[in-house]
């Protein structure tokens, strides 16, 4: 069977790990699921929300030149939650929020890329942060002639 990005399939867990959960999807393929991928709220404990052999729908979000497949249910759940029907809120502009819009900027990132990218970004606004309330301080390296 051909596996796309995208496609919402069944599976079967075959096994749990601390950092997520293995899933066998047909003709041997497995996939994993990421621990931030298996629902839409912080999970601790995986296996609080999974058992093994537990049937669950996924969706391929990443086929690595590896062969390596990853999944996640959350994204699953998302697609089969919303229909034209349900209203969805505006943002300020007056347009309409698209949740499950994924971010095409980080679909194909790894988690190690997306956090490394979120702690440079983190770093450099600090950074700003620090530097600006230097300025209003009067801080920004001089020493004045009343201070000794």
């Amino acid at each position: 069977m051909h596996f796309e990005v995208g496609s919402i399939l069944d599976g079967k867990v075959t096994g749990i790990t601390k950092f997520g959960a293995f899933v066998d999807l047909s003709d041997g393929k497995t996939g994993m699921v990421h621990i931030s991928e298996v629902a839409p709220t912080y999970v601790k404990d995986i296996k609080d929300h999974l058992k093994e052999n537990q049937e669950v729908k996924v969706k391929v979000l990443n086929i690595g030149e590896d062969g390596k497949i990853s999944l996640s249910i959350k994204r699953a759940m998302e697609n089969q939650n919303n229909s034209p029907a349900q209203k969805k809120p505006y943002n300020r502009n007056g347009d309409r929020f698209n949740d499950n819009k994924p971010n095409r900027k980080n679909e194909n990132m790894s988690f190690e890329e997306m956090l490394a990218k979120f702690k440079q970004s983190s770093e450099e606004k600090m950074y700003d942060i620090k530097k600006n309330m230097d300025t209003k301080r009067g801080t920004s390296g001089k020493r004045s002639a009343f201070s000794r």
